[in-house]
């Protein structure tokens, strides 16, 4: 008969164990390593005037939009683990057309961007709040929030009545959009995993699960917000500058480029005015549709949204919401602008 020893039971050599594994983290030292040792000629062989401007906008996108990410994320996670469900459904109006316009004022009180308001929005449905609310804040809070009404009104002074439009034509995009959302909308365009209802959390699980809610949406948005900067940089090289000439003399034609250029530029909320001031020899209306449109929807959001809620969800929201911003920003300028 054969005799086992107590010390060899149950320590059967897992399989796989102790063989070496090649992670991320080693892949980005080789990557870092060869950039350093070939420096001299990538310089040589990168030194392309259009490469640098597409690198450039790339930086600069992912610069913007990751402090507000973070944000977004923290925020997230503190609605998750702090915020009890019953809390927010009493705050709330249960009719949804109500519902919608206090989302839309509570927009105000977030300073940020879009890539902000996605991971906010989805948390906001996991507790339970109607969809219709959470994406009438989505659309609200990266456009009418006391930082980018500053930023507009310090991009161009003397002008409150470009800053009221702003805010007019953007509050009425987030509200019309809930109340589109409200009547057609469908729940099984969004993904399941965007619905998922969170557990009351109490004690020291509430830590915990500040935690792992803000990493993981960091995770998942950081990732389409990387995919969103590379089609902005890529776009962004494609622009011609003679473009703006034309557009002086075509008032319709400059709100259906610029409202384009917001789409395909995804510049942050904080930053887009002052890139729009600067085009000096446009009227006010194409740059006003430009501030609408852009943090309502642009390339990065769209990959946000995808990523966070589903293709099927972000290839019906983004074009309807594109011409009701449209829409709203001519509506607004043509009131207070008188067409400029």
């Amino acid at each position: 008969m054969e005799i086992v020893s107590d010390s060899a039971v149950g320590r059967e050599k897992p399989p796989g164990r102790g063989r070496w594994r090649i992670t991320s983290i080693e892949v980005l030292c080789a990557i870092l390593l060869v950039a350093i040792l070939a420096q001299s000629w990538l310089q040589r062989v990168l030194d392309v005037p259009a490469l640098r401007t597409g690198s450039t906008v790339f930086v600069a996108v992912c610069v913007q939009a990751l402090p507000f990410l973070v944000l977004g994320v923290l925020i997230s996670g503190a609605i998750a683990a702090y915020v009890p469900a019953k809390v927010l459904r009493k705050v709330l109006p249960r009719r949804q057309s109500a519902a919608v316009g206090v989302a839309g004022l509570a927009g105000v009180a977030l300073p940020g961007c879009e890539c902000a308001s996605v991971p906010v929005a989805r948390r906001l449905m996991g507790q339970g709040v109607a969809p219709a609310a959470a994406l009438t804040f989505l659309l609200a809070a990266p456009a009418v929030n006391p930082v980018v009404l500053v930023a507009t009104a310090v991009a161009f002074p003397g002008k409150p009545e470009l800053v009221l439009a702003r805010f007019l034509g953007s509050l009425g995009t987030a509200v019309v959009m809930g109340l589109l959302w409200a009547r057609f909308g469908k729940l099984e365009w969004i993904v399941e995993r965007a619905l998922r209802r969170l557990p009351e959390t109490e004690g020291r699980g509430r830590w915990k699960t500040f935690v792992e809610t803000a990493r993981t949406d960091l995770v998942e948005a950081g990732g389409f917000l990387v995919l969103g900067a590379l089609i902005s940089a890529a776009l962004g090289v494609l622009v011609p500058a003679q473009w703006f000439g034309v557009l002086s003399d075509q008032l319709v034609l400059g709100v259906l480029v610029m409202a384009v250029l917001a789409v395909l530029l995804a510049l942050c909320s904080e930053a887009d005015a002052f890139v729009a001031a600067s085009l000096t020899a446009l009227p006010l209306l194409p740059k006003l549709v430009f501030l609408v449109v852009g943090p309502a929807v642009d390339v990065k959001l769209f990959a946000l949204q995808a990523g966070t809620f589903g293709r099927s969800f972000a290839l019906r929201f983004a074009p309807v919401t594109f011409v009701v911003a449209i829409g709203c920003a001519v509506l607004s300028g043509w009131l207070l602008l008188g067409g400029a």
